[in-house]
Parts: structure tokens; C-alpha cells; sequence
């Protein structure tokens, strides 16, 4: 794990703070080794970020960490709200450690995040997992050391505490805020938080708040840290990146400008506000991966108007020509929502004949899950469950005879690609390329973490293969 430069930058050295690292280190002067903590994020890239954002308090704090949580004195998950089943898969985590409670009464359990935000969620923790200390939302984080002495102190006094903070007043953007990365490698960096779309199937806009954006300086300073750390991958983050308040486009060839060898992404962008000034830089500027993940959700322009996502499916179509007007090759990957409530098999089969008409190099598609809170929570969802997975495997099996054909293309190309770690078979790798696609290679330890050139041999229905150019 690689701490940023701005550890020592933490404005909130509070009470809560120095009582904190008493603690910790009382403990670790009593058994020989650090208090551990176990933090498990769930979901988006903007979820990993705020996790490494919380490890980072955490150790200011005196924390070790640990990827076991049966050797951890602290558990946070730190949860997602996109999708019911990743709300159920939270609660059934939660289910298993009572044990380690009852096993460890001093314990400390804590539940953040998007999930957390949501009132039915607090308020079903609080009743059915009594054994939960803390709870907290996305606006929050920075008085972890608050919330978290509170807890702690009240053990010291033989008395529970329970602490539940939902508070949304909170906008700020804290810059200070430490952050622990795991990778050392690639590196996620938020470029604004929050939503003001408000698709109708979407729980982000009343769990995330609405959009505000980090100032440009702030971005540079902070990917020009990362580089000069040696990361190789920057992802810049946002629900929408196109609604980034100082112009995006500005801001991605601003840091194309920055020396160093890397590369950088982005997600995601709403195809309302995605145009050819956003393709035009993908592809001028050099560092700019040729990509663009831009989630179409249907092929029917009545269910994208049920789903409130304000653009045609023509409006989509012009994005993508420009783009392979002006780079026939030019990489697009989506995300797809199966079984919205009202949609008929034609239009759903106008969602096929889009994959067939784009050539997506991937695609993530899911089946509708009614959100409570969210618009479609109150439209009747008359597909069956049966009938929704059988749509989907229909799409899954489409997008794999187009992707396999498509992928094609690069066979006998030679591509950059970053190795990412070992692959599934002895002696091979897989990462990424430029473009964004799967690359698994022949290749050895000595090549994970670098750029390499791979010339590719075969193309599958998900990935590429091929061989190192020494």
C-alpha cells in the first residue's frame, strides 16, 4: 500500500484524534503489534476511492490493517447502493459476524456509504444488527475520529454507544483528506462528486448529493504527485464527467500536458453531454486512452425517456459515427439495463440491434432492480424475473458473437498494453491496452507494472491474445 504526499496535510488533529492514537498505541505497546482494521469497499471505482480515503484516516489514527477480518479490532464495510442484491450480500456479511462480536466483545463494526445513507438501511441495521456500532454516511467521512472515539469511549466506560450519522448538510470537498492506495500502479482520482440527472431507475443523485467538482488545480496537483510516484494509470472520476463545472475537455488536455510516461481514463460520461469536443481531445491528445465507456441502458427511445436519460437513440449514434468517422477502430464499451418495468421484447430487441450497430468491445449488463426511493420504484414491473434473465442471456449471447468479430480487427496489430498481474495459465499475463481491451500475453514477473508491446495472435468473444515484442 502506497500513502499520497498529502498524508501530513490532515486538517482535523482534534481531541478525537489524539485520544485515538493513545488508544492504538496502548494497544500496540501491550501486544507488540498494531491495531488492525479491516475495510472492505463494495462496488464503483468512486466507493474504492472513498475506502482508501477512510484507510488513510485510519492509519493517522494508529491502525494497522488486515485482509482477514477475524484479526481485526475495527470492521467497516464501506457499501454500495446501486443494486439490491449488493445491499443483501452486505446484510449476510453482517449475519456472520455476530460470531466475531460474541467472540470479541470490544470489537467495533462500522457500516458506511451509499447504502448507509439511505434511512431504511440505517434504521434496518440499527434494529436488526444490534450488535453495529456505527453507521455513517457519504458526507461524513471526515469526522470518522469523532464518531469513532465516541464508540470507542463509551467501551472504556462500560456503557454502548451507538453512533448513526446521516447528515447531508456537508458539501465541502475536503482536499486534506488522506488516502491509502493499494495499487501502486494505477490510481483512481475523483474529479467531482455527486449526480443532478436523476434517472429514474437511480438511488446515486439521494445517496451521492448533487454534482460538485474539484477545482482544476487541485486535479493537476494531485495526478502530477501520482506520476512523479511512479503510477502508470490514472482514472478520473465522476458520475458524470462531462458535467465536471470547469470543463472537462479543458481539464484532460491540461493533463496530457503533464511529463511522464502514463496514461490516463475516465468514467463515466452521459451521452446528453458527450459531443465532439470530448471525442476531439480523446484523440489528439496522446496520453488520452482511444475509449470511451458511455452507457447507452436501452435501444428503445421510449424507454430511454422512461428512464429520463434525455437523448435518442440517434442522438447516441451520432456520438459514436463522429467518433469512428474520425478513428474507424475507436473503442466503445456501455452499460445495459435488461427488463426495465414496461419494456416489450421488441424493444428490447431494439437493444440487440444497437449492440450489432455500435460494436461494442464490452459491455456490463444487468437486470432491472427496483431501488427503492428512486422514480421506477412506482412503475409496475410486469417482466417476470424468469423472463428478464432469459433477455439477458439473449444480449450476453449476441454481444459475444459481435465482440468476437469485432475484436478481430486487432489480430497481427501490435498494441501497448499494461500488465496488470499473472494470467490463468502458467507463464502468462493479462492487462489492458490503450484501448481498453482484455490482452493476455506470454510473459513474466519482472513485466507486471510496465508498458509492454504485445502482438496480438487471437482475438476471443472477451479478451485478446498475443506475444510480448522483445
Amino acid at each position: 500500500m502506497a500513502f499520497d504526499d498529502n498524508m501530513a496535510k490532515d486538517s482535523n488533529n482534534g481531541e478525537s484524534l489524539r485520544r485515538l492514537l493513545e488508544y492504538t498505541a496502548a494497544y500496540e505497546m501491550s501486544t507488540g503489534s498494531p491495531m488492525l482494521a479491516y475495510v472492505h469497499s463494495f462496488g464503483c471505482q468512486q466507493n474504492v476511492s472513498d475506502g482508501e480515503k477512510l484507510m488513510g484516516k485510519l492509519a493517522k489514527a494508529g491502525f494497522g490493517f488486515t485482509d482477514e477480518p477475524e484479526k481485526a479490532r475495527l470492521i467497516i464495510l464501506n457499501t454500495c447502493a446501486v443494486r439490491e442484491n449488493a445491499e443483501d450480500r452486505v446484510y449476510g456479511i453482517l449475519g456472520r459476524y455476530k460470531k466475531l462480536k460474541e467472540n470479541d466483545p470490544q470489537l467495533v463494526i462500522g457500516v458506511c456509504g451509499c447504502m448507509a445513507q439511505q434511512q431504511c438501511a440505517a434504521d434496518r441495521i440499527k434494529n436488526s444488527f444490534r450488535y453495529v456500532d456505527l453507521v455513517f454516511g457519504t458526507f461524513v467521512t471526515d469526522r470518522i475520529y469523532d464518531m469513532l472515539w465516541k464508540v470507542i469511549s463509551g467501551r472504556l466506560d462500560n456503557r454502548k454507544e451507538r453512533v448513526f450519522d446521516l447528515s447531508d448538510s456537508d458539501t465541502t470537498i475536503h482536499e486534506d483528506l488522506v488516502q491509502m492506495r493499494r495499487d501502486k500502479v494505477k490510481a483512481f482520482v475523483p474529479i467531482m462528486y455527486g449526480c443532478n440527472n436523476f434517472c429514474t431507475y437511480c438511488i446515486v443523485p439521494y445517496v451521492r448529493g448533487r454534482e460538485r467538482s474539484r477545482t482544476p488545480e487541485a486535479v493537476i496537483e494531485e495526478v502530477k504527485g501520482l506520476v512523479a510516484s511512479g503510477y502508470k494509470e490514472i482514472t478520473l472520476l465522476g458520475q458524470n464527467v462531462n458535467s465536471y463545472s470547469y470543463g472537462f475537455a479543458g481539464l484532460l488536455r491540461k493533463i496530457n500536458e503533464i511529463d511522464g510516461d502514463f496514461w490516463v481514463r475516465f468514467m463515466s460520461s452521459h451521452p446528453k453531454d458527450a459531443g465532439r469536443e470530448l471525442i476531439d481531445t480523446i484523440i489528439d491528445c496522446d496520453k488520452i486512452c482511444t475509449h470511451l465507456h458511455l452507457p447507452v441502458q436501452a435501444g428503445s427511445d421510449r424507454i430511454l425517456k422512461a428512464m429520463n436519460r434525455r437523448y435518442t437513440v440517434n442522438d447516441y449514434m451520432k456520438i459514436v459515427d463522429y467518433a469512428r468517422g474520425r478513428d474507424k477502430e475507436f473503442s466503445f464499451t456501455t452499460d445495459i439495463i435488461v427488463g426495465f418495468p414496461g419494456e416489450s421484447y421488441e424493444e428490447f430487441c431494439m437493444t440487440k440491434e444497437l449492440i450489432r450497430k455500435v460494436r461494442y468491445d464490452n459491455i456490463y449488463s444487468f437486470v432491472y432492480s427496483k431501488r427503492t426511493g428512486t422514480k421506477a420504484a412506482e412503475f409496475e414491473d410486469n417482466i417476470p424475473d424468469s423472463e428478464k434473465g432469459q433477455w439477458l442471456r439473449e444480449l450476453l449471447l449476441e454481444q459475444r458473437e459481435t465482440s468476437q468479430e469485432w475484436l478481430s480487427r486487432y489480430v497481427g496489430k501490435t498494441l501497448r498494453v499494461l500488465a496488470d498481474g499473472a494470467g490463468k495459465t502458467d507463464g502468462t499475463l493479462t492487462g489492458k491496452s490503450y484501448e481498453n481491451i482484455i490482452v493476455n500475453f506470454s510473459g513474466g514477473e519482472q513485466d507486471v507494472g510496465r508498458f509492454v508491446d504485445v502482438k496480438i495472435t487471437c482475438a476471443r468473444n472477451w479478451a485478446l491474445e498475443g506475444e510480448i515484442v522483445k
